[in-house]
């Protein structure tokens, strides 16, 4: 007898037969039980899910003589007809090579006769969505008034190219992907039948292979029983479909955890040397990496798809893995499958992306040194930390003086106590003076061009409290120190270490009656102030370099 592709051979002929589709065998069973039966059903879904396979079986329970449980008994003439292909009241029509409108006219014609044996005339129209647009309206009015004895079954895998019109008018069925755990049962039923020695492992790789698709993987399982015979090995399986194991994927997340970088140019090389796809490794890493989400957030393998020997491998995995990790690692993945997609070399790429995956530090490290910190304040509480400048200088240091705090602050930074510059009585004037040279120098590092000169007309005099008077010679100078008498403010402050206010006299007059307070403005007796346009920085570039002031 001719070899039958286990597709044909072990296809179902009746409801309960048909795996993985349980919400729609029992409607239409129930439909034909209480007599009510539709005169156009629609099937939809992946493929290889068995939408046709069940158009069959609904064709002939409707004709058989003899149902049992409202299934076809196999047993009739009309059952054996039909199991044959030559019961003329079924019309199987493929619509990718019968898409035009003469071929729908003379379906239309066919329809008004009565069936020549059985109860119904049914015709199952596969790949309906092939029709032209003009066949689709010329069948209309024939599928929302067909006769009494005829039946319409379309099936289709691409059910938004079928016009809302004809959806509109047929019971519509969608059939859904069938899982990896019914797949890999009904497998091994098939291999126990053909006396196919094969372990779970490698039914679990043929079934992901299929993807939800029943008649590929029984067509994977031929070919593999064709290429290892009566014992079947996973390796073989492996090289034979071109499929990347889990224990690939596991090699890499072992090596994330123990940053073994070696072991990831080595699962590259392996992925090279068999001529795998580098985009479907990464894709497969993505879902390895779901895996390991689903477990840490659920402890349990209830979400994967898998063998049970790699199920037990996710659950090692919670250990080593948190969720915030997973996510960054997805995300990277993610971004690393857009752009292989735009790289010349693909090996490099992905050694690339697979380097810097092992490289990622865990977020339960960063979790740690926050943790570390948050400690070191509780045990430091504020203002008790440490802290380690140049060695203080002896002059300044030796006296002991609590400085006076004002009652209106301008700034929020606390002073700081070691520091090399600080005053400590306020009798230390001539220290600041002894310093004063280093603070132009600090100011005229960072702002040159607004002080120019003007600060070599600033001198210190007095310093009470946190009020430091400085004398300035120079109408020029005192405004372009007014102007930005903020700014030394807050140098002074982290200079000298203390907070420091400004008084500014100007020239010799008496502290008490120009002493700069609170940053109030200053009147100054000059002609050229009440001129908004007049800038002394112009003045001291036009001087500097020779030049004229053009109007």
């Amino acid at each position: 007898m001719a070899f039958i592709v286990s597709a044909r051979k072990y296809r179902p002929v009746k409801f309960a037969e048909v795996v993985g589709q349980e919400h729609i065998t029992l409607t239409l069973k129930n439909s034909i039980s209480t007599g009510r039966i539709a005169h156009a059903f629609l099937f939809t879904g992946p493929r290889g899910v068995g939408k046709t396979t069940t158009a069959r079986i609904l064709a002939k329970a409707l004709n058989c003589e003899n149902p049992r449980d409202f299934e076809p008994c196999n047993d009739c003439e009309n059952c054996k007809l039909i199991q044959q292909n030559r019961f003329m009241d079924i019309i199987e029509i493929d619509a990718a090579s019968n898409r035009g409108i003469d071929d729908v006219r003379s379906l239309r014609e066919s329809v008004k006769f009565a069936p020549v044996r059985g109860k119904y005339k049914v015709f199952i129209i596969d790949e309906v969505h092939m029709l032209t647009k003009e066949s689709f309206n010329a069948f209309l009015k024939t599928l929302e008034e067909p006769p009494p004895h005829t039946i319409f079954i379309f099936a289709t895998t691409e059910i938004h190219k079928v016009p809302i019109t004809i959806v509109s008018r047929c019971q519509r069925y969608d059939f859904k992907r069938i899982s990896l755990d019914v797949i890999r049962r009904q497998l091994s039923a098939i291999a126990e039948a053909e006396g196919v020695k094969i372990d779970e492992k490698t039914l679990t790789l043929i079934s992901k292979r299929a993807d939800g698709g029943l008649r590929d993987a029984e067509s994977f399982f031929d070919q593999v029983v064709a290429f290892c015979g009566k014992d079947v090995r996973h390796e073989d399986v492996t090289r034979l479909l071109s499929v990347i194991g889990d224990d690939i994927y596991f090699r890499v997340s072992d090596a994330v955890v123990f940053k073994n970088h070696s072991e990831g140019l080595n699962v590259i090389n392996t992925i090279y040397g068999n001529g795998w796809d580098f985009t479907e490794f990464l894709n497969g890493l993505i879902a390895h990496f779901r895996n390991i989400l689903t477990v840490t957030i659920s402890g349990k393998t209830d979400f994967i798809e898998s063998a049970v020997e790699y199920k037990e491998k996710y659950l090692e995995c919670r250990e080593s893995y948190t969720t915030s990790d997973c996510l960054r690692i997805l995300n990277f993945l993610t971004r690393s499958v857009n752009e292989l997609k735009f790289a010349s070399d693909h090996r490099l790429k992905t050694e690339i992306v697979i380097s810097l995956l092992i490289g990622f530090e865990g977020s339960h490290t960063l979790s740690g040194l926050i943790s570390e910190v948050k400690k070191k304040i509780t045990e430091n509480p504020a203002g008790s930390f440490e802290i380690r400048e140049k060695p203080v200088d002896r002059e300044l240091a030796e006296p002991e003086y609590k400085i006076k705090e004002e009652s209106k602050e301008y700034y929020k930074t606390p002073p700081q106590k070691n520091s090399s510059n600080a005053p400590q009585s306020p009798s230390d004037i001539d220290l600041i003076k002894s310093k004063w040279a280093k603070f132009e120098e600090a100011v005229l590092n960072e702002k040159r061009f607004t002080f120019g000169d003007s600060l070599s007309h600033m001198t210190p005099s007095e310093f009470s409290g946190s009020r430091l008077v400085a004398r300035i010679s120079g109408q020029d100078a005192f405004i372009i120190i007014e102007q930005n008498l903020e700014y030394l403010d807050k140098k002074a402050s982290e200079f000298f270490g203390i907070r420091v206010t400004f008084s500014l006299v100007k020239g010799d007059e008496p502290a008490a009656r120009i002493v700069k307070e609170n940053h109030e403005p200053v009147q100054i007796n000059n002609a050229r102030s009440a001129n908004s346009n007049y800038d002394p920085q112009l003045k001291q570039i036009i001087e500097k370099y020779d030049g004229r002031e053009y109007s």
